[in-house]
């Protein structure tokens, strides 16, 4: 018997050993029966599952002769290009994000008032439930930063008078409290793992009505509480990058799925929360700092041959993790380009400048210049391969001197925007819950008696 609930028992592993040896779902069985694996064809393709207005990603483009050719990658929010969006902030010397939400949740860009009410808003949301920091983060803190930000946002629903009303006023009144308390949420966890875990000192900043949501992330997350005007402006433009992709993604598609079958805000946020935390979607910039830092272990970053070498032996599964890949390149979307890694780079270079990183910056333009060439002498591919938007935020990140166990969190942060946006879209116009189809392929069998079973 078990000693404890963790433990893997021989009996347990036996037990897996059945279900291994009966799994016979082959690769050449996914081309035989049509299916899209990952709902995805061979060029990347995704399956088409529904429509909306919230947001678009152009990569192709139509030929002379009528043929999608790949092109430059494009974001849209709201059918507004996103590097518009950052260029009219940054032109104004403002921060975009509490726009962008403004813009994701209603369809339109505000005006000044109303950007002002939204963000005063957002602000007097921003303070937690009384006792809530004390009876749901601290007395019970946990190892992993996504786990404590879903934990809590289910805790937020018992303290609701409305939790199951699924009104879109409800639930847009729901979303913006999250939208504000996302960033508090994700650092009291960590200052709490980091106390009752790592033996550090506790302290708990309240977030401030004059400061944004960049601007409150790092004034409750450092000791002091202070930053630079440069620190929350890369922030804010990570943040912008990160509200909104599609309805394709993993965590969106994710609050689609619950959305549709009529749950709570709550519930349906915390699902795509446990989308996010897999390390095939929400933690790849993670890995990417990770590589970086064994490459520096390993080799002469100085040297663009040694680069160039240690890339290869990444492909070969000879470094690093041994997984057989580059962090940070390739996107199942675009191929030329994300234009989100374009945007990021182009700031990453003047907040590198003021933390005396210049040479860390040029590292990765180096491999973001090698890699791509060398992934395409290595391995067969259906289309191109560029920086994701994770290659940049994790320098960026890094730059900021934020820990790496808020990563992810902060990915979250940004994207509750969009998954808002998509839970209100999804009430307001499915009205039908989301039931896709599996073919199946075990064959038919009759049952046997218990006394007659070997």
């Amino acid at each position: 018997m078990p000693r404890n609930s963790s433990e893997i028992t021989p009996y347990i592993e036996a037990l897996a050993s059945l279900s291994n040896e009966a799994h016979s779902i082959t690769t050449e069985m996914y081309y035989e029966h049509d299916v899209k694996r990952g709902l995805r064809d061979l060029n990347g393709n995704g399956v088409v599952a529904g429509l909306t207005e919230i947001s678009q990603i152009q990569n192709k483009i139509v030929g002379a002769d009528g043929e999608l050719l790949p092109c430059a990658g494009e974001l849209y929010y709201r059918g507004i290009n996103v590097r518009e969006l950052v260029a009219g902030a940054t032109e104004e010397k403002r921060h975009a994000f509490e726009e962008c939400a403004y813009l994701l949740l209603t369809s339109r860009l505000p005006n000044s008032e109303e950007l002002r009410e939204f963000t005063s808003t957002l602000g007097a949301y921003r303070n937690l439930p009384s006792s809530f920091v004390r009876d749901i983060i601290l007395k019970a803190p946990g190892k992993n930063m996504m786990n404590i930000l879903s934990r809590s946002v289910l805790a937020l629903y018992a303290y609701d008078e409305n939790p199951d009303d699924i009104s879109i006023p409800n639930v847009l009144r729901q979303c913006i409290a999250l939208i504000a308390q996302f960033p508090i949420l994700a650092v009291y966890g960590y200052q709490s793992y980091q106390h009752y875990h790592n033996g550090q000192s506790l302290f708990i900043h309240y977030p401030k009505p004059e400061y944004d949501t960049a601007e409150n992330l790092l004034h409750i997350l450092r000791e002091d509480g202070k930053f630079t005007k440069l620190e929350a402006d890369l922030l804010d433009l990570a943040l912008v990058l990160h509200m909104e992709h599609g309805g394709g993604n993993n965590s969106t598609f994710t609050t689609h799925v619950v959305s549709s079958s009529g749950t709570d805000t709550y519930s349906a946020v915390a699902a795509a929360l446990g989308s996010l935390k897999g390390p095939r979607h929400g933690g790849a910039n993670i890995k990417v700092v990770q590589m970086f830092d064994d490459m520096k272990r390993e080799i002469d970053t100085t040297s663009e041959e040694e680069i160039r070498n240690y890339l290869v032996r990444l492909l070969d599964k000879q470094a690093f993790d041994k997984a057989g890949l580059i962090y940070g390149m390739g996107h199942a979307v675009y191929s030329i380009s994300d234009p989100r890694a374009q945007i990021l780079e182009k700031y990453a270079y003047q907040l590198s400048v003021e933390k005396g990183m210049e040479s860390e910056y040029q590292l990765y333009k180096t491999v973001a210049r090698l890699a791509p060439e060398i992934i395409a002498s290595k391995r067969k591919m259906y289309k191109g391969v560029s920086p994701n938007v994770d290659f940049f935020s994790g320098l960026v990140y890094r730059m900021l001197g934020l820990p790496e166990e808020l990563y992810t969190p902060i990915f979250a942060v940004a994207r509750i925007a969009g998954w808002s946006a998509h839970r209100i879209e999804e009430l307001q116009c499915a009205g039908k819950i989301i039931r896709p189809a599996y073919i199946a392929v075990k064959p038919i069998t009759s049952y046997i008696p218990l006394d007659k079973r070997d």
